[in-house]
């Protein structure tokens, strides 16, 4: 689960992701861990372990989590190698999806890059050097490819996926807007494109925009504009505020938030989405010991998810003993009573998890 957080400067990102290693050091129950001095790692915000450590009496709640890259040096003429260009493209290249930080606050103290605010501007501007990239690279496969796929049917295949991809940048579009089949799609994923990446954009707003979600601001509004035309979302922050919330004590954390009129942090939001964007959820366990959360890709089968805890329980494993969570929440937090009404369920190998799964699994070794 590692994200991109990609921006020019002066929009917020660097503030943003200070932000997230701040909170991720801040956590209690997850150990915060730099992997290197750009990666931050932080919990997904889940309510429900809270319920179940209580029910189980959990000495612990252990929250799954997700990285998050700074990805940093862009500037126009990346692909090309100017400023830091090859090392920022090489750094998307290894990460599942995009954060793509975006200034939507005007200040006569944060001077832009650009001279003015411009969110349309600066999106084009980043995902040019991913076309760009995404060009160079395809016009060598293409011509290999091509060579190649005489009388072979999968390269056949390979090539007209290549020039579908192709007519899309050239138009000054990424291949995440492509309609394709799964077929295809398998195929796009073999490139490994930049411009292919699942994307969110995070629109930076000062604080007065953030009680009404960014409605009132026209910034916001072109950014939702844009990112409806790759299906993709917007999540609205104050990377400002983000920053001065990940230093409170968490007990605080709620008390500040219900100050500014709102739910949740900003960045809980961006996480939940980053989880969604990646097709992932979480399955859950509890006990005395620990409540914890497991995260597997949607369409899981049950043995997988039961390898995510040891490897030892998916070769020896015999069934699952599952009860969703909302069922155990209906029967006041009585795993006696959901048993007498027949909510838990004894399932087999071939069960497809769904999310909120509460589970003991049975194995052999």
């Amino acid at each position: 689960m590692k994200l991109g957080i990609v921006g020019l400067p002066n929009v917020g990102k660097s503030t943003l992701f200070n932000a997230i290693t701040q909170a991720g050091a801040e956590s209690a129950n997850y150990p915060f861990c730099t992997i290197e001095p750009n990666v931050g790692v932080v919990a997904v915000p889940d309510d429900r372990l809270e319920k179940l450590a209580e029910i189980y009496d959990s000495k612990k709640i252990v929250p799954t989590a997700i990285e998050f890259y700074d990805i940093a040096g862009l500037v126009k003429g990346a692909s090309k190698g100017e400023g830091l260009g090859n090392k920022f493209l090489s750094h998307i290249r290894e990460v599942e999806a995009i954060v793509h930080v975006v200034r939507c606050f005007e200040s006569g103290d944060i001077v832009h890059v650009e001279g003015s605010v411009n969110p349309l501007r600066d999106i084009e501007t980043i995902n040019l050097e991913l076309i760009f990239s995404d060009i160079e690279m395809l016009e060598r496969r293409l011509q290999r490819t091509q060579k190649a796929a005489k009388g072979d049917k999968a390269l056949a295949a390979e090539v007209e996926v290549i020039q579908k991809a192709m007519e899309v940048l050239e138009e000054g579009r990424s291949v995440r807007t492509l309609n394709l089949t799964d077929e295809e799609k398998e195929i796009v994923k073999s490139f490994n494109l930049l411009s292919s990446k699942p994307i969110i954009y995070v629109a930076n707003v000062s604080e007065d925009d953030l009680a009404d979600d960014g409605s009132s601001n026209s910034h916001v509004a072109k950014v939702r504009e844009f990112a409806a035309t790759e299906d993709a979302e917007v999540v609205v922050v104050s990377a400002q505020i983000e920053e001065e919330i990940s230093q409170l004590p968490p007990e605080e954390r709620k008390e500040f938030l219900n100050d500014l009129g709102l739910e949740k942090s900003g960045l809980d939001k961006l996480v939940q989405a980053s989880y969604d964007l990646l097709g992932l959820m979480s399955f859950l366990t509890a006990g005395p010991t620990e409540s914890r959360a497991w995260t597997i890709k949607k369409g899981t089968p049950a043995p997988q998810a039961a390898g995510k805890i040891h490897s030892d329980i998916e070769r020896g494993f015999i069934r699952a003993e599952i009860i969703s969570y909302d069922d155990l929440m209906a029967c006041g937090g009585s795993m006696a009573a959901a048993k007498e009404k027949g909510l838990v369920r004894i399932e087999g190998k071939e069960y497809i998890m769904k999310d909120g799964d509460i589970v003991n699994f049975r194995f052999n070794v």
